[in-house]
């Protein structure tokens, strides 16, 4: 018996050494993609929204066992140290997983700080080039939540029915279903793809004037809170997207690192633009209001994000003092 407790105390001994020797690491091809995100987002993202900078890129990386946190300015004591990294010029902190490996979200994760909360480019279902600028989509929402008022001008949109968890993001009754409804959206897509597509072109101003006119159409079939929710992911979701678009456009003359430019499942990021802009109308035009639901409004903010740029150059200074409602912003005045 002494010999057992003995052996005991010597293996529970052993065990924290061992582990503290072999703590999990984070693999160098995803410190590789971060720090690409990072970089893309410090040399041309204050070109693209003022201050988004100054916004912490917090990442929480999911892979299938363990979660591991960058850039995380006072992170939950159950995180331990796996590395003082310098790829990432980072400490890197790790736990066991908490969230699903296939997020692609950004939420207040970690001690109520905002983490793009990411999944690996294998469970998410992409290349690195297109896992890099979806961390510079979720690295937009934390610069929309971290906004002035953000949450306070969230609630009093009246939308959650008392949730309390922000799942009515998601979840929302809008009426998707609704016939009269899905038709007029698609007068509204169809007319919003003209304007888009004709931009440059001397029908510009007549198709333009169409879209606004189909666009009212189709809010005064909402009820007020439906159009609010529909007003409130435009903002938040459809102008991420076009956000995406808008660091795409800016790295024609970026000069991608060479580790990123060797992993296998690297593209160009200049072969992405003509890929994103068409895969974005498409969706917009082909999507089915009552099967896509919330989803569809993620082309359409792309496509207004697109002629706000056209009519208004200056539109995102009203972007986090004016939340909500982007026809506001057409207007320069």
């Amino acid at each position: 018996m002494k010999v057992l407790i003995i052996f005991s105390i010597v293996v529970l001994g052993f065990i924290p050494f061992c582990y503290g020797q072999n703590a999990p690491q984070m693999r160098y091809e995803d410190k590789i993609r971060i720090r690409e995100a990072i970089n893309i987002s410090q040399q041309v993202g204050d070109k693209i929204w003022k201050g988004i900078n100054d916004v912490p890129f917090v990442v929480l990386l999911v892979t299938d066992s363990v979660e591991f946190l960058i850039n995380h300015p006072y992170p939950s004591d159950e995180f331990k140290l796996s590395e003082n990294d310098k790829i990432l010029n980072s400490k890197v902190l790790y736990r066991k997983r908490q969230f699903s490996n296939k997020f692609l979200a950004t939420f207040p994760a970690v001690n109520g700080v905002n983490c793009i909360v990411v999944g690996t480019p294998e469970n998410t279902n992409k290349n690195s080039t297109d896992w890099v600028i979806t961390l510079l989509h979720e690295h937009f929402h934390q610069y929309q939540f971290t906004s002035k008022n953000y949450y306070d001008e969230v609630n009093k949109l009246d939308l959650s029915g008392g949730d309390e968890t922000g799942m009515w993001q998601l979840n929302y009754s809008f009426p998707y279903d609704n016939s009269k409804i899905i038709e007029q959206f698609n007068q509204y897509t169809s007319a919003l793809f003209k304007a888009v597509t004709n931009i440059e072109k001397k029908s510009f101003n007549k198709d333009f004037k169409n879209y606004l006119k189909q666009r009212a159409r189709f809010k005064d079939l909402l009820k007020p809170s439906d159009y609010r929710y529909f007003s409130f992911q435009i903002w938040q979701e459809g102008l991420a997207r076009h956000t995406e678009y808008k660091f795409i456009k800016a790295l024609d003359n970026y000069i991608p690192t060479p580790e990123i430019t060797q992993l296998k499942d690297f593209t160009n990021f200049k072969d992405l633009k003509n890929k994103f802009y068409i895969s974005e109308l498409k969706s917009m035009t082909t999507s089915k209001l009552e099967i896509e639901k919330r989803v569809s409004f993620y082309a359409i903010g792309f496509a207004e994000g697109i002629l706000l740029d056209k009519q208004n150059p200056k539109w995102q200074e009203k972007y986090l003092t004016n939340k909500f409602y982007i026809e506001h912003y057409f207007s320069k005045k």
